[in-house]
């Protein structure tokens, strides 16, 4: 069995089926976020199975939850999925220096994944509140309309 970093070793190693079933999604939809670069599988059987692993299923949870509870695309996902790779990679090559000036270009590119996500998450949230808003207008109109109907005896609301 091998996986991305080569041999594996103990720890707990789900086929797809039992991944798909704990996330709440199909295989299938598991096998298109593959394909899509947002999921890549930590080992392959040695009948060439795939095999996740507990950090798969973590993630599998984030783009769920992005896709279903926040609204975001595939490609609005794959940008968060890509700034949250870019700080892991930082966090190491920020351990990996002592260079005062390496270690503020590090942090200074995670401010800027920051900030990244930061302006994905308000822009969803505007135009979520422009939704609230123009669903609230249209129902403060019916509840005007009712209004007027009751107060003018029930021969009006025929």
């Amino acid at each position: 069995m091998t996986t991305k970093e080569g041999p594996v070793g103990a720890g707990r190693l789900m086929r797809i089926q039992e991944v798909a079933a704990e996330v709440r999604l199909t295989p299938r939809s598991v096998r298109y976020y593959e394909e899509l670069g947002l999921l890549t599988p930590a080992a392959r059987s040695d009948g060439d199975y795939r095999l996740y692993d507990d950090t798969d299923v973590e993630r599998l949870r984030f783009i769920k939850a992005l896709r279903d509870d926040a609204g975001f695309s595939l490609a609005e996902i794959a940008q968060m999925l890509e700034d949250e790779a870019a700080r892991e990679r930082g966090h190491a090559e920020y351990h990996a220096t002592t260079d005062p000036v390496e270690r503020m270009r590090i942090l200074h590119d995670r401010l800027a994944r920051f900030d990244h996500q930061i302006e994905m998450l308000r822009t969803k949230i505007e135009r979520l509140q422009v939704m609230v808003d123009e669903t609230e207008g249209r129902r403060t109109g019916t509840a005007a309309r009712i209004n007027e109907l009751e107060s003018s005896g029930p021969e009006s609301a025929r």
